[in-house]
């Protein structure tokens, strides 16, 4: 069961949401409302809601500074009149951006995506429950890129990326079906938002999924390349070396 909260000024536009969720039947324990971003942030200490339905103009502390804050403890649906946040909400990993006037139907997408996601969550959850006992956590990595293009702003699954090269400022993104994408980020700030145990560093200018190696051959500098499902070949150095116990675990 769920607890979900809705967070917007305008009391109908409220309303209107609380009405649509009350139609999923018993789906949720509990729906909590709040008008201002203050109140939002302690009724959420207090409740602690999994799934929150934000708007962006509120009073108090705007919602992307409510998402900032509540750092990835939920899964957020932001639903606004404006469409010139878009980047910065999805850069605060939300699930969704839900633009004013919507019908049920792109609602209802909405909430589909924001209980999917919920439940990859709480999945992972009991995963390291039964791996560490001890540190019982919900991952807050990245699930998706916000990439910038000339024109467009793209939106990229991280399930979807083979591996990461370096190239100064940038990132070369390589993708499963052989694209790449160039990325405005560093390789140092991509490793600290992506799952450790999905990709590995194996030189300062490549990352990788582990799940797409396939093969490491031992070369005579003392490093390794490194082969992937689709057939690229890329290089484990001598200095990331200890990193091969956790390929081949």
């Amino acid at each position: 069961m769920t607890k979900v909260m809705v967070v917007d000024d305008e009391p109908l536009a409220r309303q209107a949401i609380i009405l649509l969720l009350q139609q999923q039947g018993e789906f949720f324990t509990r729906i909590l409302e709040s008008a201002d971003g203050i109140h939002a942030l302690e009724l959420f200490e207090q409740e602690s809601p999994d799934i929150l339905f934000l708007d962006i103009k509120i009073p108090g502390i705007n919602g992307l500074e409510l998402a900032e804050r509540l750092g990835g403890r939920c899964v957020i649906v932001f639903v606004t009149a404006y469409d010139e946040f878009a980047v910065q909400a999805f850069e605060a990993n939300a699930t969704d951006y839900l633009l004013k006037p919507y019908d049920d139907e792109r609602f209802y997408l909405a909430l589909d995506k924001a209980r999917e996601k919920l439940a990859n969550r709480q999945l992972s959850y009991f995963h390291r429950l039964m791996n560490m006992p001890n540190v019982p956590k919900i991952s807050s990595y990245k699930s998706r890129l916000v990439i910038r293009d000339p024109g467009r702003i793209r939106l990229v699954d991280v399930e979807s990326v083979d591996y990461f090269l370096g190239a100064g400022n940038y990132a070369e993104v390589h993708l499963k079906d052989g694209k790449q994408l160039l990325h405005r980020e560093t390789l140092t700030s991509l490793e600290k938002q992506l799952d450790p145990e999905l990709f590995i560093r194996i030189h300062r200018s490549c990352i990788v999924r582990q799940d797409r190696i396939v093969e490491l051959r031992p070369n005579e500098k003392g490093d390794y390349t490194v082969i992937l499902r689709g057939g690229q070949e890329l290089t484990l150095s001598r200095r990331n070396k200890h990193k091969l116990a956790e390929l081949l675990d």
